[in-house]
């Protein structure tokens, strides 16, 4: 069985962001576009109750930025 993460395993997303897309910067993702990066990682499974807002996104974004320091 594959381990899966979803929308609050913000750090989790944030390695996978930055091992996926090296090539990109974080700064420069619109909301919208993260978000469909989120969804496109392999093992990410959403959860019924723990949909995606500006707070997650917020946190995912910083925690990427964080990952490449």
């Amino acid at each position: 069985m594959n381990h899966t993460f979803h929308w609050l395993d913000v750090l989790e997303i944030a390695q996978e962001l930055a091992q996926a897309h090296p090539e990109t910067n974080p700064l420069t993702i619109t909301f919208p576009k993260l978000k469909s990066l989120v969804q496109a990682l392999p093992n990410f499974q959403a959860q019924p109750g723990h949909p995606s807002n500006e707070k997650i996104l917020e946190a995912i974004q910083q925690a990427w930025i964080d990952e490449l320091n």
